[in-house]
């Protein structure tokens, strides 16, 4: 039985849990489990700290986990990038107050930084060769200017809302875009069949968030023009129609592109366009 590790809470845990559970495992906790077994897969869910769970997969502890990419960097740990899963985007950026100009070239070994990812900033700031003073806390660190700890903040920004209601703003482009992804130990895990077959599971679920097929009818002299709009993974799928002249198409596209190429397909003809849902695949 391999070991799955999922955020306890936070931002990713939901993500995370829904992720699984749409590849089929059972890994919903009834109250605060540390543990979830799914028999039918051969895998048990263990619900960690997010920020633990890199290192807990480095060491070969647990065979693989759902985190940040952020949480990752910053432990330090030796993992394998799997694969990007697609939620929890956000920033890992500077800020400073509203009234404040300053960029990250403006650093001196006299400006603090707080923040609760010490190991990414000093990281960032030695590629800068700035000698910041690097205040390390842990939680909410927004409030951190006001009360004279520090002059600037490094943190996780989503939306923006919590940074702009403590009266800062980003400064610089942002040291790191994350978002969630799974990370297994390097060497041999990965071989395993079960931890193959789990990223295989989550990836096709991935891909059908990304991607609609689009179904319809067309004028068999405009297929050229159709397989540029919709050349499908492969090829699209042509089928004739009893009326003459016309065939069926069937393609898989983007999601974000689906009203542009709906425009394109009514330009060149296309009857019938029809987008449907993908529960999963594999591609």
């Amino acid at each position: 039985m391999i070991q799955i590790a999922l955020p306890n809470k936070g931002a990713l845990s939901d993500g995370a849990a829904e992720l699984a559970s749409e590849a089929g495992y059972q890994c919903r906790r009834r109250g605060r489990e540390l543990t979830v077994r799914d028999p039918d897969h051969d895998v048990e869910f263990v619900f960690l700290r997010p920020r633990d769970i890199a290192t807990y997969v480095s060491k070969g502890i647990i065979d693989l986990g759902v985190t940040g990419l952020d949480l990752t960097y910053d432990s330090g740990a030796d993992v394998e990038h799997v694969m990007d899963l697609g939620f929890g985007s956000a920033r890992f950026c500077y800020a400073i107050p509203k009234s404040s100009d300053a960029t990250p070239s403006d650093f001196t070994a006299d400006t603090r930084i707080a923040t609760s990812y010490g190991n990414l900033v000093r990281q960032d700031l030695a590629q800068r060769g700035v000698d910041a003073q690097v205040v390390s806390l842990d939680g909410a660190v927004e409030v951190s200017i006001q009360l004279g700890v520090a002059d600037v903040i490094a943190d996780v920004v989503q939306t923006g809302r919590t940074i702009d209601e403590a009266g800062l703003k980003t400064t610089g482009d942002p040291i790191l875009r994350s978002e969630a992804v799974l990370v297994a130990q390097n060497g041999d895990t990965m071989n395993q069949a079960a931890a193959e077959h789990f990223a295989e599971r989550v990836h096709g679920i991935i891909v059908a968030r990304e991607y609609r097929v689009v179904e319809y009818d067309l004028p068999e002299d405009r297929l050229p023009e159709a397989r540029e709009i919709t050349p499908g993974i492969e090829s699209p799928t042509v089928s004739p129609l009893s009326k003459d002249g016309w065939v069926a198409v069937k393609a898989m596209a983007r999601k974000d592109d689906l009203n542009a190429i709906m425009d394109e397909l009514t330009g060149i003809g296309a009857r019938g366009i029809i987008v449907t849902s993908i529960e999963t695949c594999r591609i």
